[in-house]
């Protein structure tokens, strides 16, 4: 796809700064890693940058360095900063690897998931239209803590960039703040790094030191503005969320721009990766994450999870759990329903109350209305899979597949002892173990037939009240007494025998 931006606008390299341990996180994770809504901080940061088409993209990783470079997209290298020295530090490395590097080098951290592609541009855009050798992202915060601060002279220009720790308490009462991002010329770049000191409170080659020794020498240096928030980057666990949360907001608010129907915003959590076509439906607390599609005037939720899950159109999803499932149109699934991974539900199927599937194929039609479990199966089109039904499928060593036939009927609380198959327009009775396959048409029966003992609560439970219930309902008038139980008289299976749940 062509880019609509001018090649001027392209930079020659971006560097991105991922090498720290981030130990406020407490996590053995490295802090680029963390995770919110389908990507890492390190991921948006990515996702925000690709889009500048830059000629380099190079990650500069040292803490968990393996699990960061491998994380990294194919556009995107890694430059590793064995010891921590500072940001100064990280992107001279990053230059010596691209020594031949010229024009515009943009610089950022990777925890600032918050960036977009459109400030990014516009700081690269600014960066070009002047002569300055370097330009800074500021924003003015309320609470600057931690921040570096942006000392201006009284007629607005930039003097230097001071770090939190080297500042005195009238510098820390400046609320303008550094971003951390930098759009940068790359000669006067190199020249620079190669004269930073450690000469402060941490020992570290700052870059922000760079601003000063431009100022020092005359060269220009520019100010591009942004939000706070966009600007923010994360720190901790509670940054983290306050973090998502606004890329929550974005994304959702972005698909009710598109056509999305969504209830109640604030309780819908939509990853990234994400599709949903206009005129979906998505009720409240629903969690729509992965690779997870939905189609036209389809309705999720309220209370739903789907995790890398194809809804089609017109579907239903109500209070379940879908993971890695094929969800065909039309389809009610829930509530209370949970599809395993490699469960696909044919247009029209319907996956009831307290039912789990799992790798399991369910014909157009077909229904498992509830209380029911279904692994390793293949259920053909408009069958009817009775009330408290499980499908066998596991005998302690290996898996084993069930096959149910089109057009039907199981009886209600069928065990299906799997490998078995019941054929086409089969029927099989409640409370039946079916251990064989039952022939097309056939009513399969797998159970011992019933036998009542006369009298065995009176006898056995004498003053109880379910004997005296009994007795009352034996000799309602004071005598008498019950007639004999039957038996159907051709040893067939008795009215109501085959009993699906329905």
């Amino acid at each position: 796809m062509s880019d609509p931006r001018p090649a001027t606008h392209r930079p020659a390299a971006v560097v991105i700064l991922a090498a720290g341990e981030g130990t406020r996180m407490r996590s053995t994770t490295p802090k680029v890693l963390h995770r919110l809504l389908g990507r890492t901080l390190l991921g948006h940061v990515l996702a925000a940058c690709e889009p500048l088409a830059a000629g380099h993209t190079l990650v500069v990783v040292g803490h968990g360095r393996e699990a960061v470079t491998a994380s990294l997209p194919g556009h995107a290298r890694s430059v590793v900063q064995h010891d921590q020295h500072g940001t100064g530090h990280a992107t001279r490395l990053a230059l010596e690897d691209i020594p031949a590097a010229q024009g515009t080098i943009v610089v950022l951290p990777g925890d600032a998931p918050l960036l977009t592609t459109d400030t990014l541009a516009r700081l690269i855009a600014a960066h070009e239209a002047s002569t300055a050798v370097a330009t800074v992202l500021t924003t003015e915060v309320a609470d600057p803590t931690g921040y570096g601060r942006v000392i201006r002279t009284a007629a607005g220009d930039v003097v230097r960039i001071v770090e939190h720790a080297d500042a005195t308490p009238a510098e820390r009462a400046v609320r303008e703040i550094n971003a951390g991002v930098y759009a940068f010329t790359a000669e006067p770049l190199r020249q620079a790094l190669g004269a930073l000191s450690t000469d402060n409170v941490q020992g570290e080659e700052y870059l922000t030191d760079v601003i000063g020794m431009y100022v020092d020498k005359g060269l220009p240096v520019r100010i591009a503005a942004a939000g706070p928030r966009e600007t923010e980057g994360v720190n901790d666990r509670a940054q983290l969320a306050a973090a998502a949360r606004v890329i929550r907001d974005r994304i959702v608010t972005g698909w009710m721009r598109s056509g999305v129907a969504v209830l109640d915003p604030e309780t819908v959590w939509i990853d990234v990766d994400v599709r949903l076509e206009p005129d979906t439906t998505v009720l409240p607390n629903v969690q729509l994450q992965g690779a997870t599609t939905v189609a036209a005037g389809a309705t999720i939720g309220p209370d739903c999870t789907l995790i890398d899950t194809v809804v089609g159109a017109g579907a239903r999803v109500q209070r379940a759990h879908c993971d890695r499932a094929e969800i065909g149109a039309d389809v009610s699934v829930g509530p209370y329903c949970y599809l395993r991974p490699g469960t696909r539900l044919g247009p029209a199927a319907k996956a009831g109350s307290f039912v789990e599937i799992k790798a399991s194929e369910i014909g157009a039609g077909s229904k498992v209305p509830h209380l029911s479990y279904v692994g390793d199966a293949t259920v053909g089109e408009h069958s009817n899979i009775g009330a408290g039904t499980v499908f066998v499928n596991y005998d302690g060593v290996a898996k084993h597949r069930t096959v149910i036939g089109s057009h039907a009927r199981t009886g209600a609380d069928n065990m299906f002892v799997a490998p078995v198959t019941v054929g086409d327009g089969a029927y099989t009775a409640a409370g039946s173990v079916i251990a064989q396959d039952v022939p097309a048409g056939a009513l399969g029966i797998g159970r011992a037939r019933q036998r009542n003992i006369e009298g065995w609560v009176e006898r056995r439970r004498a003053g109880t009240a379910a004997a005296n219930a009994a007795a009352r309902a034996a000799d309602p008038q004071g005598s008498g007494h019950p007639p004999d139980g039957g038996q159907p008289p051709d040893g067939g299976p008795a009215d109501g025998e085959v009993g699906t749940g329905r």
